[in-house]
């Protein structure tokens, strides 16, 4: 599943590839898994709407979205009045594509939505584990992620995060209503570098040793969207691309090869459910 990096590269590319351009058109396939509201509410609801901008919450992509063709506001109306928001979450295989009108469409192709520049930004996603949203902000709140920002938050928040947890770190590191867009590899790879072993109890780790896993976390994050993201499995950039941040791996998907700082073999264990990877020798 695409994890926080992935997401901003894509939504940064979306982003300056269509931001202030215009839907005149929408496509959405016949399957019904994608869509968590109904495919003809949105398309409805896009139709003739300009592209305000393009971000990540979390692990989603807002589309923040004008007012519609027509629409007279209210004398006292709130600034939000008749905006609203397509959101995408890419679920394992997702990805959401800018390209342009006549390229040839992919298999798997959920939705198409044509713009006024002649571009085309399209959802595809095989496994279908991936959801669209639209949301109507004069009628429902703007979405927001669970939990906090990891480039953002600051220490006295960091550890109030942890504060009393018995679950293991790595765990908490990947629990959505604490930090948003955390997933299994830069849970793994900011353990690593802020020398914590995946299975100590989170409210046990001290204050000094959170304050050095936010900053390591911080700097695996902004070095993967510096690096455009992992491509380990089928993740790519909003123009077909892949990244490059799989060659900076340090633990993940490195069992039983030499530990890049002390030559210790890398161990491969399972928590949360999730196949996790760290050096014995390193992280304590």
């Amino acid at each position: 599943m695409p994890e926080l990096p992935e997401v901003e590269t894509i939504a940064r590319g979306v982003d300056a590839r269509v931001r202030g351009d215009r839907i005149v058109d929408v496509w959405f396939g016949s399957k019904r898994e994608p869509f968590k509201t109904p495919a003809a509410r949105q398309a409805k609801g896009l139709e003739g709407r300009t592209i305000v901008g393009v971000r990540r919450a979390g692990k989603h992509i807002v589309c923040d979205l004008g007012r519609p063709p027509g629409f007279q506001p209210l004398e006292k109306s709130s600034g939000r009045q008749g905006g609203a928001q397509w959101i995408v979450h890419l679920g394992m295989t997702g990805r959401l594509l800018v390209t342009t009108h006549d390229a040839p469409v992919a298999a798997h192709t959920h939705a198409r939505l044509t713009l006024a520049s002649g571009r085309e930004l399209r959802f595809v996603d095989a496994r279908r584990f991936g959801r669209l949203e639209f949301r109507d902000l004069g009628k429902s709140d703007g979405f927001g992620a669970p939990g906090a920002e990891p480039l953002r938050i600051g220490p006295q928040e960091f550890v109030a995060l942890f504060r009393g947890r018995k679950l293991p770190i790595k765990a908490a590191l990947l629990n959505q209503t604490l930090l948003a867009g955390v997933g299994n590899i830069y849970a793994d790879e900011s353990l690593f570098r802020a020398g914590l072993r995946p299975r100590r109890a989170a409210g046990r780790v001290t204050h000094g040793d959170l304050e050095r896993l936010r900053l390591a976390l911080r700097a695996v994050l902004e070095e993967a969207i510096r690096l455009g993201g992992s491509s380990v499995s089928d993740y790519v950039d909003a123009e077909g691309a892949e990244g490059f941040f799989q060659l900076e791996h340090r633990v993940y998907q490195r069992t039983g090869e030499p530990c890049l700082v002390c030559k210790t073999l890398i161990r491969r264990i399972v928590v949360a459910g999730r196949s996790t990877h760290y050096c014995p020798n390193c992280q304590k």
